[in-house]
């Protein structure tokens, strides 16, 4: 059986921690970032990254598998 080639988008997009869970960018912050669509706080925040959901953990390793 070959071997399962990496999707070399979702490797730009999640790292798998030594933990098992996934780091991942938060979404909207690429455009319409004036003040009156988004405040400062919520651009804050989402320069922040978060974990990915264990629901979508599965499909995120299968992209991720080497």
């Amino acid at each position: 059986m070959p071997k399962i080639k990496t999707r070399r988008a979702a490797a730009k997009r999640f790292k798998i921690k030594k933990s098992g869970k996934i780091k991942r960018a938060k979404a909207y912050k690429s455009h319409i970032l004036n003040n009156e669509s988004k405040r400062p706080k919520r651009k804050r925040n989402l320069r922040k990254s978060t974990y990915a959901d264990d629901a979508n953990k599965k499909a995120i390793k299968r992209m991720l598998a080497k």
